[in-house]
Order: structure tokens, then C-alpha cells, then sequence
């Protein structure tokens, strides 16, 4: 009878920022044993060859993901998607209700058409500072083509450009790049991110199985291919209507209406598009795009290019005056337009709150997603604004302001100028809001320091005040995090009061320092305040983002952390904007699950996989999609993990109390550890998983072993506490010690037998 110990190995997933495998596996000689250059396994160089089996300890393996977040410099281009990013994540907040499928189709409908005005705003900006105000405003004044020289060419007695149209057709290929740029992002990391293949296993279903756990889950290419061709589409057609709009005020033949009527309708084709197509998760998705969908783009490509024919038509005596027409009508409308979605999308979030489990409300009252697609609205126009007001700024000559008296140009539209006066009131409601936090962490700080040296009851030191202190403050400022719902409620509501002032006052058609020019002196002072220094906070803003830009692209450290931004805000797949950063866990996920099944499959043995912070989401994930077979051969070891305190809180659908406390009974290896010091990670509200708080720092003072301070880790070096191993030994032989179900072999081709025979003799596939 065989009575060797099963093999083993613990696969160890990094969290938030990336570790080297070096780090992980606690050798500097490692050896890759499958994956890429974007995610890979790493073993020591001498476990890198199958080995006898020993039994005493499993074989370490490291995956490394590092490189999905913060790999080349295109990575840096990611910074101009931040709001699609913010917007995309609202699709994943929605309460976490049962049998209100209709409900949950319009919530999921509304957070796609608010992500769908992202992208016309977007190529709305650049259309405004391409068309409006270098082609039709600076090419109009021949005081600003002489400030600006490279313009000369197409000034007022630039012959052949001299008519606005010709130059309307020329400054159209800046949107147009644009629109190019982002389908060439969204389509190069779709061929590396969404076309991943999640494993395929046989999984139990029913009513309350978790949504992580279905087969198309991680799977995304198809939907985000629709988007992709719908967004794209919708960016040409903006480009069109402000073309059509600028001829149409000059005249409206037969030519005209057709070209209008066109796009008129491919608006709606776009909109059916986006109502039609929602995700598809009980099975991966391996249809093909629609004929209609596919060809989308195209049409209005080709309606784009008779357009800009039709602009660049011979019109004698067509000559530009003041602003691009229509301008300061469109921006007011697509924000009314932001606003009544999110307002729908708010009161559909709350009825589905209402609806749902106590224990899976989540944040905010269920209107965490309402928040957040308000604040990628804010962030969009934000930015929008900064570029537009940096370009109207730079085009005056003198110093006379734009738009003003004395301006030669008639600057950008009013909307955009209130935008930019409201930054200064935005950062006075964030300086307050941080004084509030930091007034809290104070008094948080005050409350635990006289406790601190009772935490150390086996230590004969006496206290020290300023030890005391340290620890007390960071443990203050850990729990800073748990106000965060609070803090995005503030902003939320000031981004609403902001965002109304802002179109009350454009439809005024003066900037506020025109409105307020009879006002008291004080009242006229302070607008003027307000538009002057929210014009050059703006270009600030503008300046810094492409510095983060440039040394992104340039320094592979800043690209690492620039990178770290993302490992949160893009843990989901692209469900409302195709242009948002991609989803890495749509590699990760597949990587992790192959990797866990087909070892068990091959060898019959364990595994524990073991994640820290960000990479602990993903272990969950992961074992969420294996079948119960192969999940009662798995052990899963937390630590700083943001499972309950970030994912349960703000995605209840997809980690509330309910699912996690599922996870732990599926799961009757796991252990979570925490520290009260890390801001990230904590408990996942199970006894008989959670284990901690574990000290921090792990001795309040000096002592005969160690002659020097103990360091706070917070969040970091969970591995420097002995209760680490002490927690991963006990997994291991709990896990070694269970009975679990046979794994049935997977059914293999005949030329693989021989292959198998071999595996099943070996540690490792």
C-alpha cells in the first residue's frame, strides 16, 4: 500500500504595487517555469526541476502580475483614462438583490449611457479646442495667427484656408486622432487581457451561487468588442454634428439635411446598441459581433469623411465670427443630460438597496455606484475644461484674458470658464473634508495612546511616550479608511451643488466675471478671483498630468507607480466603457484557476494559495471558479486583505457579508491576517477564519534579542511576524490532514497518456 504524502505546492500571489519573485520565494535565484513577460510562475532555480517528493513542506511557487498593471510605457497613456476607470466601476456597485432582473438590466443600461457621454464629452473638448478655438476663433484673427506663427498659414489671408471650412476639415483629424488612439488602446489590451480563456469546470448551481463563480465571468471579449465599436462610433458622430453644426448656420441645402438625417441615425443605431447588449456571464461568450454592431464604426467613419468634404466645400463669403456655433448650448445640455442618468441611476441604486439582504446593503445607502459615476462625470468635465481653458489662454496674446475685453478671440465656451471658477471651491470643500478626517484621526490617537503599552503585557519595559504615540497614530490613521464612505458622500454632494451652480450659469452666456461685473464690490472681486485663479489651477492640473505622463513613459519606477493607481479601480472587467484601463484579473483569474486545477488534476496533491492585500481578492476569486471537488484540496491564506473592508462594503453583489461568509464554510481551510495598523487589509468578520489583530510593531520595546526598535509594518511584511508561519504550518497540515473528494482525471487527448502517467509520478505538471 502507498502511503506517501500527497504533493503539495503554495502558490503565493502578490498584492498592490508587485513583489519580485526573488522577494516571494525569499531567493534571489528564481527560474520562470510557465507564463509571459505580463504574468508568470516563478520557483527557486533549485525546485525549478521535478524533485522527489519529501512530504515536510509543499514546493513554492510565485505568481508575478506585476506586469498587467505597470508593464511598457504605453501604460502611461492610462492617465487620460481616469474617468472611464472611475465610471466603469460604478457598473459593479449595484446592491446585491435576487429576482429584479429588470431592475438591475436599467441600472446596468443607465451606468453604460453615462459612461457613453464620457466619450462624447471627451471628443467634445477636443473639438472645442481643435475646431472652435485654433481653427474657426485663432485662424479668424490675424492678431492671433501672428502670436501663434505656426498657424500663419491658414490665417485670414492664408488664400486657399482662408475659408473656415477648409480649416474646420483640416483641425478635424486632432478629435479624429484622438478617437484612433483610444480604439488602438482599448483594442491592444483586449487582445492581451479579455481573450484569456477561463477554465471550464463543472460548478452547482442554484439561486444563491456566487456571481464570481460563472463561467463567463472573467470573460469579456465579446461584450467589450460591442462597446468598443458602439463608443467609437459615437466619438465620429460627435466630430460629424460639430461640423454639420458650423456649416449649417452658413447653409442648409439638400446635401445638408441628408448628411444630418445620417447622423441622426446613427445615434440611434448607437443607443440600440448599448441598450441591447449587456453582459453575458452564465457561459463564456464566444458569439460573434452583430453584422450591425461590427460595421458601426465604418459607417460612421465613411459618414465622417463626406462630411468633411461637404465642410471643406467652396463657400465664397463664409467668414468665422466669435465662438463656433452651438458651443455654449451643447455643454449645458450633456450636462443636464450627465445628470438626469445619474439622477435615474440613483433612485433605481436606492430601490434595489431597499430590496436587498440587511447584511448586503453596502455603502452610502446602496449609492455608491450613483456616487461614483457622479464624480467621473465632475473628473471628466474637470478635465475637459483644463485643457480647453490651458489652450484658450495660450492662443491670447498680451495679457489680456480670454474671452474678456480687449481679447481677440472669443475664448471657450461659457460652460467650460464656470467649470474652471468652481476648482478653487472644490479644493476648499477637499481641504475642509481632510481637516475633518485628520481632526478625527487626533482624537482617535488621544483615545488609544494611554492603552498602548497594555497591548504588550509580557514586556518589563517601562512606557515611553513617544513609542506610545507612534503606534497609537498609526492605528488612528488605519482606521481613517472606514470613514472613507462618508468622505465620497461630502464630495459627491459638493460635486452636485457645484455641478448645478456651473450650468445655472452657463445659461446665462457670460463667464462669472461678467455676471457678477454690477454686483457689490466684494461679490464682483471674488468671481473674478475665482475665474482668474481657476484658469491657472487648470493649467496646473494640465502641466502635471503630462509630467506624470512624460516620466511614466520614460522611468520604469514611476511607470511601477502609476501602475499602483490602477491595481484597485481595475480589478473589474470593462462592463460600461471599452476605453477604461483594462481589467487585469481577466488574465489573473484564469492564470490562478489553470494553475490550481490542473496541478491537482496531474498530481492529485494540494494546494494552498496564499495572497496578500490585492492579491488576496484575487485568491478568492480564483477558488471561487474551481468545482467542489478541487476546491476541497485548496487552503486559502489571507493577509492584508480588503476583502471585507473595501470589496464587501462598495461591491456587496460580488463580496458582501453573505458571499464571504459562504466562501468560509466552502473553505474550511482559511485563514485571515489582519493588523488594527494596516489601512488596507482587516477581518473578514469570521472567528474561525480571522486571525488577529496581530501585534504591530511586534514588541513595544528594546530587549535583550533585539536591541533595537521594533518597526510599524502597517500593511507590509506580514511574513516578519512569526504568526505567519506558525498560521500557514497549521494550514497546511489541517489541509493535509482532510479527507476531501476524489478529483475525477480530465478526460485527455491519447497522445497526452503518456505525459500524464509521468505528471501523476512528479510534484509538479
Amino acid at each position: 500500500m502507498n502511503t506517501s504524502p500527497e504533493p503539495a505546492v503554495e502558490l503565493l500571489v502578490h498584492g498592490v504595487g508587485g513583489t519580485t519573485p526573488q522577494t516571494m520565494l525569499e531567493d534571489p535565484r528564481t527560474t520562470r517555469v510557465t507564463g509571459d513577460n505580463t504574468a508568470s510562475l516563478h520557483r527557486r532555480t533549485d525546485d525549478a526541476a521535478d524533485r522527489p517528493w519529501s512530504g515536510t513542506t509543499p514546493l513554492r511557487e510565485a505568481y508575478s502580475w506585476s506586469n498587467l498593471t505597470s508593464g511598457n510605457g504605453a501604460r502611461a497613456l492610462w492617465l487620460l483614462l481616469l474617468p472611464f476607470m472611475v465610471v466603469n466601476l460604478a457598473h459593479w456597485m449595484r446592491p446585491d438583490v435576487r429576482g429584479t432582473r429588470r431592475t438591475q438590466r436599467l441600472y446596468d443600461l443607465l451606468v453604460r449611457l453615462i459612461a457613453l457621454s464620457l466619450t462624447v464629452l471627451l471628443v467634445a473638448g477636443a473639438c472645442t479646442a481643435a475646431l472652435d478655438l485654433v481653427a474657426w476663433q485663432c485662424g479668424a484673427s490675424s492678431a492671433c495667427t501672428a502670436h501663434t506663427t505656426w498657424l500663419g498659414f491658414w490665417g485670414p489671408d492664408g488664400g486657399w484656408w482662408a475659408q473656415p471650412g477648409r480649416r474646420l476639415a483640416l483641425a478635424a483629424t486632432v478629435p479624429l486622432a484622438l478617437v484612433a488612439l483610444l480604439w488602438w488602446l482599448s483594442h491592444r489590451t483586449w487582445s492581451a487581457y479579455e481573450s484569456a480563456s477561463p477554465p471550464v469546470r463543472a460548478l452547482p448551481d442554484g439561486p444563491d451561487r456566487p456571481l464570481l463563480s460563472l463561467p463567463g465571468f472573467w470573460y469579456g471579449r465579446t461584450l467589450v468588442s460591442r462597446l468598443r465599436a458602439a463608443h467609437t462610433a459615437a466619438g465620429l458622430l460627435t466630430v460629424t454634428a460639430v461640423l454639420l453644426t458650423a456649416t449649417g448656420t452658413f447653409d442648409r441645402t439638400v446635401g445638408w439635411w441628408l448628411l444630418a438625417a445620417l447622423t441622426a441615425a446613427g445615434w440611434i443605431a448607437v443607443a440600440a446598441t448599448e441598450k441591447g447588449h449587456g453582459r453575458s456571464e452564465e457561459e463564456p461568450d464566444e458569439s460573434e459581433t452583430p453584422l450591425l454592431v461590427s460595421r458601426l464604426p465604418w459607417a460612421a467613419l465613411a459618414l465622417l469623411a463626406v462630411t468633411l468634404v461637404h465642410t471643406g466645400w467652396h463657400r465664397p463669403h463664409w467668414e468665422a465670427e466669435g465662438a463656433l456655433p452651438a458651443g455654449d448650448g451643447f455643454y449645458p445640455a450633456l450636462a443636464i443630460v450627465q445628470g438626469a442618468l445619474v439622477l435615474g441611476l440613483a433612485l433605481t441604486a436606492f430601490w434595489l438597496h431597499r430590496n436587498a439582504p440587511r447584511m448586503d446593503r453596502g455603502a452610502l445607502l446602496g449609492l455608491g455606484g450613483a456616487s461614483v459615476a457622479m464624480i467621473a462625470c465632475a473628473l471628466a468635465g474637470m478635465l475637459t475644461g483644463a485643457v480647453v481653458q490651458w489652450l484658450g489662454a495660450w492662443l491670447e496674446p498680451g495679457s489680456a484674458s480670454t474671452g474678456g475685453p480687449g481679447a481677440v478671440i472669443a475664448g471657450p465656451p461659457v460652460q467650460l470658464s464656470w467649470q474652471s471658477s468652481t476648482i478653487p471651491a472644490l479644493l476648499v470643500v477637499l481641504l475642509v473634508l481632510g481637516a475633518a478626517a485628520l481632526r478625527s484621526v487626533l482624537r482617535r490617537r488621544a483615545a488609544l495612546e494611554p492603552g498602548v503599552r497594555g497591548r504588550y503585557p509580557d514586556e518589563s519595559c517601562a512606557p515611553d511616550r513617544e513609542r506610545s504615540r507612534a503606534i497609537a497614530s498609526a492605528i488612528a490613521r488605519a482606521g481613517a479608511t472606514d470613514s472613507a464612505p462618508k468622505l465620497i458622500g461630502w464630495l459627491t454632494a459638493a460635486s452636485v451643488v457645484l455641478g448645478l451652480a456651473v450650468v445655472a450659469g452657463a445659461l446665462t452666456g457670460k463667464p462669472p466675471a461678467v455676471v457678477a461685473a454690477d454686483a457689490p464690490g466684494a461679490v464682483a472681486a471674488f468671481a473674478e478671483f475665482s475665474q482668474t485663479l481657476g484658469a491657472w489651477l487648470a493649467g496646473i492640473l494640465v502641466l502635471a498630468l503630462l509630467a506624470v505622463g512624460r516620466r511614466a513613459y520614460k522611468d520604469a519606477g514611476a511607470r511601477r507607480t502609476v501602475g499602483i493607481l490602477w491595481d484597485v479601480g481595475t480589478f473589474w472587467p470593462r462592463a460600461a466603457h471599452p476605453f477604461a484601463p483594462p481589467c487585469y484579473a481577466e488574465r489573473a483569474v484564469p492564470d490562478l484557476s489553470w494553475r490550481m486545477g490542473t496541478w491537482i488534476d496531474a498530481t492529485g496533491g494540494r494546494v494552498i494559495i496564499s495572497g496578500h492585500s490585492q492579491g488576496s481578492v484575487l485568491a478568492a476569486a480564483a477558488v471561487w471558479q474551481l468545482d467542489p471537488a478541487t476546491r476541497s484540496r485548496v487552503a486559502l491564506l489571507t493577509y492584508g486583505s480588503p476583502l471585507e473592508r473595501l470589496y464587501s462594503r462598495w461591491f456587496p453583489a460580488y463580496f458582501g457579508a453573505r458571499r464571504l461568509a459562504a466562501l468560509g464554510e466552502e473553505m474550511p481551510c482559511w485563514s485571515n491576517l489582519w493588523r488594527e495598523t494596516d489601512p488596507i487589509g482587516g477581518p473578514v468578520g469570521r472567528p474561525s477564519v480571522d486571525v488577529g489583530p496581530l501585534p504591530d510593531p511586534l514588541h513595544y520595546g528594546r530587549n535583550l534579542r533585539r536591541p533595537l526598535p521594533e518597526p510599524i509594518l502597517g500593511h507590509g511584511d506580514y511574513a516578519a511576524d512569526p504568526a505567519f508561519a506558525e498560521t500557514r504550518a497549521a494550514l497546511f497540515h489541517r489541509l493535509a490532514a482532510g479527507r476531501p473528494e476524489p478529483v475525477v482525471p480530465r478526460q485527455q487527448p491519447a497522445e497526452a497518456v503518456a505525459d500524464a502517467e509521468a505528471d501523476e509520478r512528479r510534484p509538479g505538471p
